[in-house]
């Protein structure tokens, strides 16, 4: 076998040398083209939208903080509107008022009260209508019928703290009408549109229970504590 000559040598290995520097170079080219488009470009995109969302984060808070006083003030407002309506107008309750009867102003067999309502509270309210009422024994028991309604135009009566309003009470002397009498422990005294009622000692006397003429009657409210 011929042996080659050492330019010949030296030529193939130069050809060889280029060869490798020439795949080392398109090796190189790619490996820093997926690193520069992949892995640099997903954090680049990454950073911005978890900064944009930190922002986001921030300016709602910021916004909830900026409006927090706002809606506080609107609060605010809203409960002093509320406690002006609550202690101007609406119906008196039964709670905000006292009950009380007036003297008696008798006449023509008849006995005639005035049932007062007054009003205890620190804020204005209003009463219309009938009271309701009951005669109650010591027992609680009721005496006698259900009082019933005179003829009469319920109006508005206004009441400041501390005035009061009056209904009248009529009933025919039981020894001028032969009625049944008996006599009261109590007058239970129910506002208009309440429920639950107030109780006055009773201090007038006997009052018709059954029989004839044991009817009770009641007047509209007016303004004052009696005629």
């Amino acid at each position: 076998m011929a042996k080659k000559s050492p330019s010949v040598h030296r030529a193939a290995l130069l050809a060889s040398a280029v060869a490798v520097l020439g795949l080392l170079t398109a090796c190189g080219g790619s490996g820093d083209g997926a690193a520069a488009g992949s892995p640099k470009t997903l954090p680049g995109t990454a950073a911005p939208a978890t900064g944009g969302r930190s922002t986001d984060a921030a300016s709602a808070s910021a916004s909830a903080s900026d409006g927090a006083p706002g809606k506080a003030t609107a609060t605010a407002s809203q409960a002093e509107s509320t406690t002006a309506a609550d202690t101007t107008g609406g119906r008196c309750h039964t709670s905000e008022l006292r009950a009380s009867v007036g003297r008696n102003d008798p006449g023509a067999g008849q006995e005639n009260f005035p049932v007062v309502l007054t009003n205890k509270s620190s804020r204005t309210c209003t009463v219309r209508g009938y009271p309701g009422a009951a005669f109650v024994d010591a027992s609680g028991r009721q005496l006698g019928p259900d009082p019933k309604r005179s003829s009469g135009s319920p109006t508005t009566v206004t009441l400041a703290p501390g005035k009061s309003a009056w209904a009248g009470m009529t009933f025919s002397n039981p020894e001028v009408s032969g009625a049944h009498p008996a006599t009261p422990a109590s007058l239970l005294v129910t506002p208009p549109d309440e429920r639950d009622h107030l109780t006055v000692t009773w201090k007038g006397g006997p009052v018709p229970v059954s029989g004839n003429a044991s009817s009770v009657f009641l007047t509209v409210f007016s303004p004052g504590t009696g005629p």
